[in-house]
């Protein structure tokens, strides 16, 4: 039976740079660049976006159009059977991503149901802390947020490739960027935003630390979402017509400008009302409408700005899903929609701990960690690090020659490109595994 493909090559941009945006661009980025000297880190970032993410990029592409399968079944055709074990890791890591996952997408629909009743807008922030531990530490509304998300995930993945994934993306997409745009423009207009906008790109090299270069690589491989068989997968579905190494362009171009829009979204903000750029992971829910509370209109910004986060969460859920979701239709010939219930319901119950661990759960822990704690641990700094180095190997030392025919490349391209996968990304994502370890 053919393969379903992609109905157009816009719409697999679109869709690609869903998945590689999600909650990674607009909730860590801002909080992570600001812990780490703003402008500089920016810098890095981007230069290792656009050099190694990119190489890895095109080499999961490539590997999926070559294969024309998930990630499981990839490693075994242009390898052999052993290369298998790649795979199933890949499908392992997206597996717990979506596991809790799920919960944060969860946390972002209660957020937007407590804009849009006017809960969340408050100068307390004391009180606005409160509000967030008592609803994560809900099991019922936590399990329940779940539970939704995890559904809406399901229904695009469960509607296909063309009617399902792309048609979302084709969707959300534009109005990701619309409501971004909305966002900024009062934010720079605020008195003392400026201050915001210098922090954000005016670099101070003094801040440089091989920590900090440790960090941007790692962000630069999370938010393009390789090393866990997302790209992989999308690119399975790729006709030959497609110019792979433009259409990997487009995708990291749009994720690049996707984080640098976030910042520009919350920066100016912070500095205006003069609250800690350093908040960490809390700056969304728990700063944020302390900034919305002194906008005219806020409570709008403030239904805006969370439907923008459902809208980016669900968009990399999908991904996440549609790997897990691949193997049983790929491998065993099962339906997409029993396959994808399936998958679904598995990572939702893989997820109840993780959405109970800020709450019953809250004082459960193994190796010092919760359940959701242990989770993220796993899948983030343990298996995407070996996927992004397993990966690349496979791609520069295994399938290399496929991965070149695909990519259509130039003698000296083909140099440099595999110059990175079999030697450059191995040695640099291994320092950000030791470093994470």
């Amino acid at each position: 039976m053919p393969r379903t493909q992609w109905g157009s090559r816009l719409g697999f941009i679109l869709a690609s740079a869903g998945a590689t945006v999600g909650l990674g661009s607009i909730w860590k980025f801002p909080y992570v660049t600001a812990m780490n000297g703003g402008g500089a880190f920016l810098l890095v970032y981007l230069a290792f976006t656009f050099t190694l993410g990119l190489a890895l990029l095109q080499a999961e592409l490539a590997l999926g159009r070559a294969a024309g399968c998930g990630a499981v079944g990839a490693f075994s055709r242009l390898g052999s059977p052993r290369w298998k074990l790649l795979g199933y890791g890949g499908v392992l890591c997206c597996f717990l991503i979506f596991s809790f996952y799920s919960v944060v997408g969860g946390w972002t629909l209660g957020y937007l149901l407590r804009a849009l009743d006017g809960r969340v807008m408050s100068d307390d922030a004391g009180a606005l802390a409160a509000l967030f531990g008592q609803y994560v530490g809900d099991p019922a509304e936590a399990l329940l947020t779940h539970a939704l998300f995890a559904g809406l995930t399901l229904l695009v993945v469960a509607g296909g490739i063309q009617k399902g994934i792309e048609r979302a993306g084709k969707l959300l997409m534009p109005l990701l960027f619309l409501l971004m745009l909305a966002l900024i423009v009062r934010a720079v207009t605020l008195p003392g935003a400026m201050a915001g906008v210098a922090a954000l790109f005016r670099p101070d090299f003094s801040r440089l630390t091989p920590g900090m270069l440790v960090e941007a690589l790692g962000l630069a491989c999370f938010s393009l979402s390789v090393g866990a068989g997302c790209m992989l997968a999308y690119g399975s579905y790729l006709g030959p017509g497609t110019r792979l190494g433009n259409s990997a362009l487009w995708v990291t171009g749009l994720t690049a400008l996707t984080s640098v829009l976030a910042g520009l979204m919350i920066f100016p903000a912070i500095y205006a009302f003069g609250l800690n750029p350093q908040a960490g992971p809390g700056l969304t829910y728990m700063v944020m409408p302390v900034v919305f509370n002194h906008l005219p209109y806020g409570q709008l910004f403030a239904t805006a700005f969370f439907a923008l986060l459902l809208m980016a969460a669900l968009t990399s859920a999908v991904s996440l899903l549609e790997v897990v979701a691949i193997l049983p239709i790929d491998e065993f010939g099962v339906g997409r929609r029993q396959a994808t219930l399936a998958v679904t319901a598995l990572a939702f119950l893989a997820g109840v701990p993780a959405a109970l661990s800020f709450g019953p759960l809250a004082d459960c822990k193994l190796f010092g960690r919760t359940a959701f704690e242990l989770m993220d641990y796993a899948a983030s700094n343990v298996l995407l690090p070996l996927g992004c180095i397993g990966t690349a190997l496979f791609a520069g030392r295994v399938a290399w020659p496929a991965v070149r025919d695909e990519l259509r490349l130039s003698a000296p391209a083909a140099t440099l490109m595999r110059g990175a996968c079999r030697w450059l990304a191995p040695l640099l994502i291994g320092l950000v595994l030791a470093y994470n370890l």
